[in-house]
């Protein structure tokens, strides 16, 4: 087993990552911008070490310092949990070059999966059904391009293809928007990625976002964990997670999970990841793989009993992956909230003093978050503090747990999207399971234009 981990990163998965680590025994660095010396886990790590300004670009961006920092604790590995610097292959490469492990997949791997048309190549390759599409970057043929749209049929959705998080994407409905669109989203993609590719895929209209979890050891063993729906998104982002996905049969869970384990082992991969795949019409088309762990991972945890990050460090130490696919059992229901500091209706950020603090509690209910009494929430970083989790023995049962504890939990001096999360527990749609992706979104428009604020209900 390792002996020393530096965390490079910040907030609730930080926490999450040094807890697992300390029950394995493990001891840990924190690395913190300086307005983050006072987050939760920096005081109750080992050791930790400043490693720049509150910009991203200054800490937690900022590869020569944590390096640095790994070096003069003496650190044996880096984890990087999610966002940040998770998903990037010169980190990697520049994080085992230093003589340290990277708690995740391979430079070669995270680059692959990381352009998006690499990524689907490699998916076809290994079998894994993919959405019907240009298969490569578009040239600047424009009849080319519109010969490539024809046949897939309208309407189409151009995507950046080193892309993500829903940024560099535009749907296109006729031949007439198509050119202008392929050279909007080039440059925009040129500008947030630095890679101006572009490809095309068919735009499914009703689909649900549904992601299946695995584990690999980089040695021929991998394993899935089931899947997980996310369709409850605005903006591309997710609002709220569930695993099992409501109504996926046994049978279409085993078949798709076990195309993901082969896809694992034909690529090499190490540690954990997550297949994402749009769901509609029962059939399953793939659109990206995250190389980290994602932010949804307990309510996986909680219908299988596994802890996915006590197994990424298992890994990364050289162990064979202990878990068997026979050992992985579903048990009930789990339902994740994202609790971020935003102002409900208008979705602006809200920084600034928790005056009070009151964490929901009760059987099956988990809180996942690094806010205390007298906590600042910086306005440097993304608006989530924290992700509210419950389980039960059904998704019924699980939905009036998050109810109340919704209720329960209280964040006082800033505001919050509980409210906006309490109506989408209470929304009928919700409540009755298998919505899409567009689904939130269109709930929200509906409200807003009947004057009755943003909320659901």
């Amino acid at each position: 087993m390792l002996d020393k981990v530096l965390i490079a990163n910040r907030g609730e998965i930080a926490l999450r990552i040094m807890r697992a680590c300390h029950t394995l025994g493990i001891k840990t660095v924190a690395v913190h911008s300086t307005v983050d010396r006072n987050l939760k886990h920096v005081g109750m790590s080992d050791e930790s070490v400043c490693i720049g300004g509150a910009p991203a670009a200054e800490s937690y961006l900022n590869i020569p310092a944590i390096i640095a920092a790994a070096e003069v604790t003496d650190a044996q590995a880096i984890h990087p949990g999610y966002g940040f610097l998770s998903e990037n292959a010169d980190f990697c490469e520049r994080v085992e070059r230093s003589g340290f492990v990277f708690i995740g997949p391979t430079a070669d791997v995270i680059r692959m999966m990381g352009d998006k048309v690499e990524a689907i190549r490699a998916m076809q390759a290994a079998g894994v059904p993919c959405v019907p599409g240009s298969g490569g970057p578009l040239g600047e043929d424009a009849r080319d391009n519109a010969r490539i749209a024809k046949e897939i049929g309208y309407p189409v959705i151009i995507k950046a293809a080193g892309g993500g998080g829903g940024r560099g994407m535009r749907v296109v409905h006729t031949e007439a928007a198509l050119a202008n669109a392929i050279q909007t989203t080039k440059a925009e993609a040129r500008a947030a990625f630095g890679n101006a590719d572009v490809y095309m895929e068919k735009f499914l209209e009703n689909p649900r976002h549904v992601e299946i979890q695995v584990l690999a050891d980089g040695q021929g063993n991998a394993i899935h964990l089931g899947e997980r729906d996310c369709s409850m998104q605005r903006r591309h982002q997710k609002v709220v997670e569930e695993a099992p996905a409501p109504g996926l049969t046994a049978a279409e869970r085993e078949a798709i999970g076990a195309v993901c384990v082969e896809a694992c082992r034909r690529i090499g991969y190490r540690g954990a990841g997550t297949f994402e795949f749009l769901y509609q019409d029962g059939r399953f088309y793939f659109i990206e793989m995250n190389t980290r762990i994602q932010v949804e991972h307990p309510v996986t945890e909680m219908v299988t009993g596994i802890d996915l990050v006590a197994e990424q460090l298992r890994i990364a130490a050289g162990e064979r992956l202990r878990i068997r696919q026979e050992d992985v059992v579903l048990r009930g229901h789990a339902i994740e909230c994202r609790i971020n500091a935003e102002d409900p209706e208008t979705f602006l950020p809200s920084p600034g003093l928790v005056k009070r603090f009151h964490p929901a509690g009760g059987p099956g209910v988990r809180l996942d978050s690094h806010v205390y009494d007298g906590y600042r929430v910086p306005p440097n970083y993304d608006s989530m503090i924290g992700k509210l989790i419950v389980h039960g023995p059904d998704r019924e049962t699980a939905i009036a747990r998050m109810r109340v504890a919704l209720a329960e939990l209280v964040i006082d001096g800033i505001r919050t999207n509980i409210p906006l999360q309490q109506r989408i527990m209470a929304d009928p749609g919700f409540r009755q399971g298998g919505q899409n992706i567009h689904y939130l979104e269109k709930r929200i428009a509906e409200h807003r234009d009947k004057g009755k604020g943003i909320g659901l209900g």
